[in-house]
């Protein structure tokens, strides 16, 4: 299938109220409207292929973008790849659920990761954040430094409350991650989420919403899902 083949799948497959709830989110035009359970049987002829994958991300329509990150070679992509993804990725739901999926699947993922929590800038933070997520929710406890994952969580507890609003969303997400899926500083985790307390994320004309890492990692507690892994990162 080539460019122009999907993109008109694409937008056959686009439903009015779906596009009008990822515009809600922060989405702009162009955007379809496709449920991302609807894209998966055009997934399944193309499998991976990178140079496409790069030609829908260019084209800054969001559900396009969203494709390109399934059928992505994120092994073939270079650090300066995953910087011109980031830099095009408007809204979280492009820097947390497309590019940090898609480089939580590299082997430099953890570097990129860094220089981006570094990077001051909100979506490349909350980015970062995220892919430590997905990294910590599918892969093995012994690839990761304690040291590190404990100085993370040292730093969440320093500024999250501190921080910008999809950064805070995305460093609560992380302190959960920990607590769930790693094993070795669940403890840590844990008393680190205590400490935090609920996290207020302040949206534009609407109420706050609040965020409850503690909360979360007792329930998963309850259902005895610590050591939770995940078989995969992309769908």
């Amino acid at each position: 299938m080539n460019f122009d083949i999907v993109m008109q799948e694409l937008e056959a497959l686009g439903k009015e109220r779906t596009k009008k709830m990822y515009m809600s989110n922060g989405a702009k035009e162009p955007v379809f409207g496709v449920a991302t359970g609807a894209m998966k049987p055009i997934a399944k002829k193309i499998k991976i292929n990178q140079p496409l994958a790069e030609e829908l991300y260019a084209t800054g329509n969001y559900d396009a973008m969203y494709f390109a990150g399934i059928i992505a070679d994120p092994k073939a992509m270079t650090e300066a790849d995953f910087e011109r993804w980031i830099d095009a990725a408007y809204f979280y739901m492009l820097s947390d659920y497309v590019v940090a999926v898609t480089l939580a699947e590299a082997d430099i993922a953890q570097q990129v990761a860094d220089k981006w929590i570094a990077s001051g800038e909100e979506l490349k933070m909350s980015a970062g954040w995220s892919c430590y997520c997905w990294l910590l929710g599918n892969r093995k406890d012994v690839e990761f430094s304690e040291s590190k994952i404990a100085n993370m969580l040292e730093k969440v507890k320093n500024t999250i409350h501190a921080s910008p609003e999809r950064t805070k969303s995305a460093m609560n997400n992380f302190l959960s991650t920990v607590g769930v899926s790693f094993v070795p500083l669940h403890d840590l985790a844990l008393a680190t989420a205590k400490t935090v307390g609920p996290v207020e994320l302040k949206k534009d004309n609407k109420k706050s919403t609040f965020l409850h890492a503690y909360e979360n990692i007792q329930k998963e507690i309850e259902k005895g899902r610590i050591g939770f892994k995940r078989k995969y990162v992309r769908c």
